[in-house]
């Protein structure tokens, strides 16, 4: 497949097919984020996705930082445990500095990719094709419910760091309530791949809407972003309302905040 991509992102998917294509074990290599969603550019990751016959899944994945390393010239590499992802290799090639991450799947695990892929390269194309035929992608599976049943857990839990003081931690808190649920959904009712702040500006209003959710180091203005971010919450969640609204939300939230809540 053709793909217009910057010189740099372009020799390094050359070296890529190219060492897949030469290693038997591989069945085929497939890209993911903006290599399959478009928009990208030269500040872009390249994401890849390298399909691995199955009984030699765990020797690939024991070699993968050799197999990086033929690569280029790879800077630093280390395994995506972090997110939930061990069969994730990610790398930082360089100089000129380049971010390429590498997962090693089964051919079995196809059908569980969270994304509909680009094929790159196939050993036998029309059987991938038919694989992918069937996969079905809906939002990582995060449906209403999914956002209403953590919405409230994870506010409170911002609120509690903010009055114990805990600023810092209340502020990170924001910031990933931000990416999993506000950026999600303002995608997700925009038509778009529900993919947290990734790219949210393009998202007509977006930047008004967050910009209140992002408070300075002092507890009135995270408690404001706080406040703020719970009727955004509330006002995205029309667009698609969950089955079982948590009870007494957002007021419950709201006065633990203010110091309302009684202790009986």
């Amino acid at each position: 497949m053709e793909l217009d991509l910057p010189d740099l992102h372009a020799r390094m998917l050359e070296r890529v097919v190219d060492a897949v294509r030469a290693d038997a074990r591989f069945e085929a290599l497939l890209g993911t984020g903006s290599l399959a969603y478009g928009g990208f550019d030269e500040h872009s990751d390249l994401d890849f996705v390298i399909v691995v016959r199955a009984d030699d899944h765990a020797a690939a994945m024991a070699g993968r930082q050799a197999f990086a390393a033929g690569l280029g010239s790879l800077l630093a590499a280390f395994s995506g445990e972090h997110v939930g992802e061990p069969r994730l290799l990610i790398c930082l090639f360089g100089p000129p500095l380049l971010h390429v991450d590498l997962k090693f799947i089964a051919p079995g695990d196809l059908s569980a990719l969270s994304e509909h892929p680009v094929v790159l390269w196939a050993r036998n194309p029309g059987d991938l094709e038919r694989r992918l035929a069937g996969l079905t992608v809906s939002g990582q599976g995060r449906d209403a419910q999914w956002y209403e049943d953590r919405a409230w857990v994870w506010l409170h839990y911002v609120a509690t760091k903010l009055l114990r003081g805990e600023h810092f931690e209340a502020i990170g808190g924001l910031d990933f309530f931000r990416d999993q649920v506000l950026g999600a959904m303002l995608q997700r009712n925009a038509g778009r791949h529900p993919r947290g702040v990734r790219r949210v500006e393009d998202v007509e209003g977006a930047k008004a809407l967050l910009a209140p959710t992002l408070p300075s180091t002092g507890h009135r203005s995270i408690a404001e972003a706080l406040k703020r971010s719970a009727a955004l919450y509330v006002e995205l969640r029309t667009a698609e309302p969950p089955s079982s609204p948590v009870k007494g939300m957002p007021g419950l939230l709201l006065d633990f905040i203010d110091g309302k809540q009684s202790r009986a």
